[in-house]
């Protein structure tokens, strides 16, 4: 079980569809959050693509030397690189950062904001694009580390010669994941990405999505690995859990809502239609699943579930979806400065043993807790007028 967090580059808040306890996400706060998911013992950290992100590779680059073992999975854009530059990028990305690098394929499902990057494909040339560029990345990625060129003709793209002089840490190239709903994109999955992933939809849709998956990449002679992205609200009681999501909405108001239901119906994106049906809208209807609270996809495109309770309760979640096959958990939490502590300290040490082993820093001695009045460790069950006076 591997265990993700997010860079928020499109903004962080406590709140909602509001300025509102809203904080400016600039390079010192992806820093901050970076260095501490680092610390806590992530795997890694997703950062998002779009024009309402600060661009991904810059993001990743820059925070490099402010970590140690956190990889960053960041956007293959076919359509707005070309595939040879993206394979030049990845393999300094991969080479600077001693192999860190993840790549995570996005066609795009916003057909407005795609023209805005000159790419005037509909959805299904999307595909028939997509699937040329990762097969000319990927054989340029491997064939560097044996000094060959490569020459491919196809019917969107084509590249003669192609060659690339620095190879990548990763052989035979940094791995390759991928989301998406619709049958091109389950397709092109199959034929591919190395992880698949999908949103948080309730585990009778994930389960059913998988076996799909696994069934047509084994068709192929493959097997590959499964992913899932999804928001966390996780206090100490069921509680303050189920009133911490009450919060992070409060302020969101009902013209909010129809406006960002209809930008989403807008787009041709499956996988975006999906986590909108699951609510529609509704803020009454919001569980769309045991725990399983789709609040967030009120007025945020992507992920829009989150799993909602005390941590046993979001542990016994995230087992119930590992038991399905899902190797990777991709969290985020508002804001994620914060949200990224709280799960750490609340949810780890509930994972599986050997999550829990991977999660855990180099052994230090000494007590841990604040000091109790300057004389004994909080783990001492002595009372208090047995201490001696503080020196």
């Amino acid at each position: 079980m591997k265990i993700f967090w997010f860079i928020p580059t499109h903004g962080d808040s406590r709140y909602l569809g509001t300025s509102k306890g809203a904080r400016v996400v600039d390079h010192a706060y992806m820093k901050q959050i970076a260095v501490a998911v680092d610390n806590l013992g992530y795997e890694g950290v997703l950062i998002p693509t779009g024009r309402s992100c600060e661009d991904p590779w810059l993001t990743a680059a820059s925070l490099i030397d402010a970590t140690k073992r956190l990889k960053f999975l960041v956007a293959l854009r076919p359509g707005v690189t070309t595939p040879a530059l993206a394979a030049r990028m990845a393999a300094t990305f991969d080479r600077l950062s001693g192999g860190r690098v993840l790549l995570n394929l996005v066609t795009g499902g916003d057909e407005k904001e795609l023209k805005g990057d000159g790419v005037y494909e509909d959805h299904e040339t999307r595909y028939k694009t997509a699937t040329e560029y990762t097969t000319i990345w990927c054989e340029i990625l491997k064939r560097s580390h044996t000094g060959e060129s490569y020459t491919f003709h196809g019917e969107r793209l084509s590249v003669d010669d192609a060659k690339l002089l620095y190879p990548p840490v990763q052989h035979p190239h940094p791995p390759l994941w991928f989301g998406g709903s619709s049958d091109a994109a389950i397709e092109l999955a199959t034929d591919q990405v190395d992880t698949y992933l999908t949103w948080g939809e309730p585990p009778a849709a994930v389960k059913e999505k998988i076996e799909n998956v696994r069934a047509k990449a084994a068709a192929k002679g493959r097997k590959l690995n499964y992913g899932i992205r999804l928001h966390v609200i996780v206090r100490e009681t069921n509680e303050e859990a189920w009133k911490a999501a009450e919060e992070l909405i409060q302020y969101v108001d009902d013209a909010t809502i129809a406006a960002a239901q209809a930008k989403f119906k807008s787009m041709d994106s499956v996988g975006q239609r999906r986590m909108a049906e699951l609510h529609n809208g509704d803020r009454t209807k919001l569980e769309v699943s045991p725990n399983l609270w789709a609040g967030v996809g009120l007025v945020r495109g992507g992920a829009g579930t989150a799993l909602v309770g005390d941590p046993e309760t979001v542990a016994a979640r995230i087992q119930e979806y590992a038991d399905l096959g899902i190797d990777t958990f991709i969290f985020s939490g508002y804001p994620h400065l914060e949200e990224s502590i709280r799960f750490a300290e609340l949810v780890f040490p509930l994972l599986p043993l050997e999550t829990q082993k991977k999660l855990t820093q180099p052994n230090l001695t000494g007590p841990f807790g604040e000091i109790v009045a300057n004389n004994y460790t909080p783990d001492e069950n002595k009372k208090a007028e047995g201490a001696q006076e503080p020196a």
